[in-house]
């Protein structure tokens, strides 16, 4: 059997929008046929392809087809470029995805200048550094920021360079909380801000330090920006790459706790096709990374 592109990109596009009314204005069609497509491809498939939730969400059958309706239209965009004819389609959508940090700090950058020269939108997705290789499995993503440097299935890999954290606090939190230094015994108490449940950078501070990581009471503040400012307003103590505290370290507003650096290696992947337009993106990306990321080895 075939695959109908029509209807694996109506599934796209349910998966995309987050609603069967919002997919059929993006397809120009009603609701009740994007209902229709859907369950046509599902009865031939035999497999259900989509949870219907609010909003709905691929099922593992479907993440495939979302997959398949990707590369067509970035096949197709790429074929309409090739014979001078892409406003056909407008602009390509990109679905990438990169880790909270990297957003903050150099990834835009690229993208920016990227969005200035081709025809391409991008729909940046948000995720931990360990767990953004997920998203190019499950068929959101055509490329990921991420710490996996094993390659997905489907996709290739090559190295980004490191960012480094260094732990730091204000000189008011310092005073208070470390007047002999970030000893074991002060690192037990000193409340700690965490990025969110997932994230270990903090803890692994605490154990290279030789403390244990279950005692000091912990903050947990979702977002990059507002993580650095947690940090700087003196809520707690924290690991910050360095272009998030290189100006409030010179205006002495943060100090270094010492201690052991953390090195995060970055990788980018992206599935394997063809592309003129993935492969734009991917040295954009890359130049970018050696400018703004340290070495992945200490050599």
């Amino acid at each position: 059997m075939k695959i109908a592109p029509d209807l694996a990109a109506t599934v796209l596009a349910v998966v995309d929008e987050g609603s069967f009314e919002s997919a059929a204005r993006r397809l120009h069609v009603t609701p009740s046929a994007v209902s229709q497509r859907i369950r046509a491809l599902e009865d031939a498939l035999g497999a259900v392809l989509l949870v219907r939730a609010k909003p709905p969400r691929p099922t593992e059958a479907g993440a495939t087809i979302v997959r398949l309706a990707r590369q067509q239209a970035l096949l197709e965009q790429e074929a309409l470029t090739e014979l001078g004819v892409e406003d056909r389609l407008g602009r390509v959508r990109l679905s990438v995805a990169v880790n909270a940090d990297s957003l903050a700090t150099w990834f835009l950058d690229p993208l920016a200048r990227l969005a200035e020269r081709l025809p391409v939108v991008f729909e940046v997705h948000r995720d931990d550094q360990d767990f953004t290789a997920r998203l190019l499995s499950d068929g959101t993503a055509v490329a990921a920021v991420t710490a996996q440097s094993a390659p997905v299935a489907g996709c290739s890999v090559s190295a980004l360079g490191a960012m480094v954290y260094e732990a730091y606090a204000t000189p008011a939190f310092v005073r208070r909380w470390f007047p002999s230094g970030a000893t074991v015994e002060a690192l037990a108490d000193a409340p700690v801000v965490d990025f969110d449940r997932r994230d270990d950078l903090q803890t692994r501070w605490i154990r290279e330090r030789g403390a244990s990581a279950a005692s000091p009471p912990r903050h947990f503040i979702p977002a990059s920006a507002d993580f650095a400012t947690a940090v700087r307003s003196g809520i707690g103590w924290g690991m910050l790459p360095d272009d998030q505290a290189r100006d409030a370290v010179a205006a002495g507003a943060l100090l270094p706790l010492g201690g052991p650096g953390i090195r995060v290696p970055l990788y980018w992947q992206q599935w394997n096709l063809h592309s003129t337009l993935l492969a734009a993106v991917a040295d954009e990306v890359s130049r970018a990374a050696r400018s703004a990321l340290a070495p992945i080895s200490r050599r």
